[in-house]
């Protein structure tokens, strides 16, 4: 009886179970009935357990209890169930995502393969077949046989556009030597390196540090001898392409003008020409702004010799330190005239033939011997100054030229055109070579070869010599200061007076009969009476 009346008002409370299920009470029930239709027979056997639950209940919390874990139980279900498709369709997308990353990265791989990175060192190029300068030979010498001093040669040049198109993006190759650095310190310009150091420095290594002048000071041309002002300093600094250098010291040469440069080339290349005080003063052209023309005048200070020529030839050898970023430098003699444009020079000596150094041979002369004794007999320098160095590179191993030395086509360059680019190589060479002047005589001829050799036997590396024939094709060679002044001819006599000249003075018609020896064409003398006797033709003076 009591279990009948608690279980009719536990039906009163809560009303008909039908009723609940019909309306959706439990969670789990909506859930399932929105994915699939339960069956009469399902909902039946549903009804029977759920009475089954209520009878045993007894408690009305017990009860909210149980529909409370029911009704969390559909919801953790729910929550499962789209959480297992949302992983789902984010593995769709992780593997879409995968797809696309390899596509990609396979694209940017036939891409690389496709286009090869650039190489580190400058390779050289061949011009293409039927270029006009592939086909080029020199022609015959002239049939004149009376002319036989040296002349200028044709040369197969590029277009300035083409030319400059061809300069290499990336350095020439420098064998075994990487990193070069410079000794400072010391009371004289080159240091003067002990006889030991001198071989030291012969032994090729991937880094040295050697004598190259400017030892003193802080940065070469400030307080090291060879000063420069601090402006031209820092606008050298700037240059960081190609450099054309001259120099002209002792008032010995006037400046030569530059011709047939192109405009581009006008407005990146560098044109300078170092000066010292004594030919400044002897200018006659005035200019602004540091620039005559094309150059830019460089005025030197302090220099660190006494001779002209040895002081000529710190900015010939060692353009690299004075340009420490220029690529390219083309030296030529404050003697000579510039005809020819620079990018075309590069391309045809440097470029085209993968060469990293590059001067022209004497017209004459191979042997070193041979050039020593022309220095002895032109009185170049003293002689036994001369014969001193030729023995000291005697007993190193020199020998006269023959042709056991080939590839190499000569011991003596023509070394007023030097041009070259700056890699560790070239510019170990440079310094080496300029120790030998500092050291010996300042005739850089003397010594060229020795440096070359020593510096072939350890890296395989030479310079590239190309005929004196070329070099006169671009650069014009003049007279010095002291030459032309001996060649000067005498004044010309005025012009004579021409008859359609409208300020002709025309003198009254002399009588017939006047001789030329009247009166108006003597020399009289104060105090002496001179009378004129007619005796024949002859006078008489009393």
């Amino acid at each position: 009886m009591m279990t009948g009346g608690s279980m009719g008002i536990r039906s009163g409370i809560y009303g008909s179970l039908d009723k609940h299920l019909q309306n959706g009470v439990f969670p789990i029930q909506a859930a399932s009935a929105a994915r699939t239709k339960p069956s009469p027979k399902m909902f039946k056997e549903k009804e029977t357990l759920i009475h089954w639950i209520c009878k045993f209940t007894g408690q009305k919390k017990f009860g909210m209890l149980l529909l409370c874990v029911i009704s969390a139980a559909g919801f953790a279900l729910v929550l499962y169930v789209g959480k297992a498709e949302d992983h789902q369709e984010s593995d769709h997308v992780r593997i879409g995502n995968r797809i696309r990353s390899s596509l990609a990265v396979s694209v940017k791989e036939n891409q690389v393969r496709a286009i090869p990175p650039p190489p580190p060192y400058f390779l050289g190029y061949t011009l293409p077949p039927g270029h006009p300068c592939n086909t080029f030979s020199l022609p015959p010498p002239p049939a004149d046989k009376k002319r036989t001093g040296p002349r200028p040669c044709p040369v197969c040049y590029l277009p300035v556009e083409e030319a400059a198109a061809l300069m290499p993006k990336v350095p020439s190759f420098s064998p075994v030597i990487k990193n070069l650095s410079y000794i400072s310190g010391g009371s004289q310009f080159g240091g003067h390196p002990t006889l030991k150091q001198r071989d030291d420095s012969y032994h090729i290594q991937d880094s040295m540090n050697v004598h190259c002048g400017f030892v003193k000071g802080t940065k070469p041309g400030r307080g090291t001898g060879f000063d420069l002002e601090y402006d031209d300093v820092l606008e050298m600094e700037q240059c960081h392409g190609i450099v054309v250098a001259s120099a002209i010291f002792g008032d010995f040469d006037i400046i030569q003008q530059p011709k047939n440069i192109s405009e581009y080339s006008k407005k990146t290349v560098c044109f300078y020409m170092f000066v010292d005080e004594e030919t400044q003063g002897g200018l006659k052209t005035k200019y602004e702004n540091k620039k005559i023309g094309l150059w830019r005048i460089i005025l030197v200070r302090n220099l660190p010799y006494t001779d002209s020529r040895r002081n000529g030839k710190i900015p010939k050898l060692l353009l690299h330190r004075l340009f420490p970023n220029a690529r390219f430098s083309i030296w030529i003699d404050g003697k000579l005239e510039l005809v020819a444009d620079p990018y075309q020079i590069l391309e045809r000596f440097l470029w085209r033939r993968n060469a990293s150094f590059a001067i022209s041979r004497h017209y004459k002369r191979f042997d070193v011997f041979d050039e020593a004794e022309a220095n002895k007999v032109a009185g170049k320098y003293d002689n036994a100054s001369i014969d001193l160095q030729v023995e000291f590179y005697k007993k190193e191993g020199l020998t006269p030229y023959s042709e056991a030395k080939l590839p190499i086509t000569s011991d003596v360059p023509e070394g007023c055109v030097i041009i070259r680019e700056h890699i560790p190589i070239s510019n170990l060479f440079t310094c080496l070579w300029f120790n030998e002047v500092d050291r010996f005589t300042s005739r850089d001829q003397l010594s060229f070869s020795t440096v070359r050799d020593k510096i072939r036997a350890s890296t395989n590396w030479t310079v590239s010599m190309f005929l004196d024939c070329e070099r006169r094709n671009f650069v014009v060679q003049k007279y010095h200061k002291e030459v032309l002044a001996r060649l000067a001819p005498p004044l010309p006599p005025p012009p004579p007076y021409s008859a359609s000249d409208p300020l002709r003075k025309v003198s009254p018609r002399r009588r017939r009969g006047r001789k030329s020896g009247s009166r108006h064409h003597r020399k009289v003398n104060r105090g002496m009476v001179v009378s004129q006797v007619k005796v024949g033709h002859s006078f008489s003076l009393h």
